[in-house]
């Protein structure tokens, strides 16, 4: 379902829109369930995520997922509102949206799914602010008491054997890969997927982790790779620069596995016109249960975006993002009691060890604990794959999850 027309059935309400620089807050209430109560304490978030610019790709689909979040915690019995901040998808926006929130709408916390999140992360760890959301963005995540992922505390300068596990058995022989210049995560992560290729003797032919930002120029890419002889390829990139790179190599004839980051779900629009048609036979990556899996957790999942949200079909990776970091701000509030401040908040959330998201990873479990922090990759250093053919997404045998370890002492 093309993105517009999935944020259409949504019904968002852009209620106010306030202009600061490159960014702007949208102020909304969340869905009130028929169980909620007038009395109940209501708790005020602000959602810092990239609405416009090339991080757009992907973050403008944040809100559905905070919508359903929202709609299951007052299931519960919490009273969310929440504020939607946009970075622009720049460093400069990111701190101006997260100084509108903490200072103009005195938020109690900071739901943050953003590739330029790390742009904030000093001005939010000076005010105390809770910050609760995806370690997908910079390094902050490990060592800044303040933040909170609910997609779990990976370290990603250090080697994993999942990855080169994955790639074996795809058949993959030489793997080329391909991140941002800007973004710790994106070159990080590529780096490691390729030191775990060679721990799996796996041939690294082809890595570039200096891409502009949203870059879809990838026909000299696709040269590169294929006179190194890539049959395999790993994008640390948002979905338009990982389908414009696969329909690269497609026109130049190259026979290759995907393996693509985004892309998955709802995603798979982003990837722009033709998109459909790129994505048969290449794998994709997920850091929750595929909706394929139909647990119980998917199903619960799936019923909340449709109920709260009005979305229908597969979830984009934003939507579990925002959907999971409701669930882990539901988590807190249950210890940190009624009448919380932003500091018993972190020390609440600190307190939690055995945090599974929403159920999405199958009983694994990661620890908010400052210590232990990048020790794992998500719940047991696990990723979901699955494979897109015809119109629809499919598990792939073996690889529901895939496993692995940390590589003692190896880092990129």
């Amino acid at each position: 379902m093309d993105k517009w027309v999935r944020r259409a059935a949504a019904g968002m309400a852009l209620t106010t829109v306030i202009a600061a620089g490159c960014s702007s807050t949208v102020k909304a209430k969340g869905s009130a369930s028929s169980g909620s109560s007038a009395s109940e304490p209501t708790y005020t978030v602000g959602v810092l995520t990239d609405l416009t610019g090339p991080g757009s790709n992907t973050g403008d689909t944040t809100e559905e997922g905070i919508k359903a979040g929202v709609g299951v915690a007052q299931e519960d019995g919490y009273r969310i509102k929440y504020v939607m901040a946009d970075t622009g998808t720049s460093l400069s926006g990111v701190l101006t949206a997260a100084k509108t929130l903490v200072e103009q709408d005195h938020v109690l916390a900071v739901i943050q799914i953003s590739v330029v999140g790390f742009g904030a992360a000093s001005y939010l760890a000076s005010q105390n602010i809770p910050v609760i959301g995806a370690d997908v963005d910079g390094p902050e995540w490990l060592t800044d008491r303040n933040m909170f992922s609910s997609f779990g505390f990976q370290d990603y300068t250090k080697v994993q054997t999942t990855y080169g596990l994955v790639m074996k058995k795809l058949g993959i022989t030489t793997i080329g890969g391909v991140a941002y210049g800007i973004e710790p995560a994106s070159y990080d992560v590529v780096k490691s997927w390729a030191a775990s290729a060679q721990l799996a003797g796996i041939k690294v032919g082809y890595l570039n982790t200096q891409l502009p930002f949203g870059d879809t120029n990838m026909g000299p890419v696709a040269l590169q790779m294929k006179s190194k002889g890539v049959n395999g390829m790993y994008t640390g990139v948002v979905s338009s620069t990982s389908f414009a790179l696969a329909a690269a190599l497609q026109q130049q004839g190259v026979k290759f596995k995907g393996l693509m980051a985004t892309g998955y779900g709802g995603d798979l629009t982003g990837g722009g016109p033709g998109a459909s048609h790129i994505a048969q036979g290449l794998y994709f990556l997920s850091g929750y249960e595929p909706m394929e899996m139909h647990t119980a957790a998917t199903q619960k999942f799936a019923t909340a975006l449709s109920r709260y949200a009005g979305v229908k079909g597969d979830p984009t990776l934003s939507e579990y993002l925002g959907y999971t970091a409701i669930d882990a701000l539901v988590a807190g509030l249950k210890v940190a009691g009624p009448n919380p401040t932003q500091a018993s908040l972190i020390n609440a959330m600190l307190g939690i060890t055995n945090f599974d998201p929403a159920g999405l990873w199958g009983g694994r479990t990661t620890s908010f604990a400052l210590a232990g922090r990048g020790e794992t990759a998500g719940g047991d250093n696990c990723t979901w794959i699955t494979q897109y053919k015809g119109t629809s997404f499919h598990l792939v045998p073996g690889l529901d999850p895939q496993c692995g370890t940390l590589v003692p002492g190896k880092s990129v």
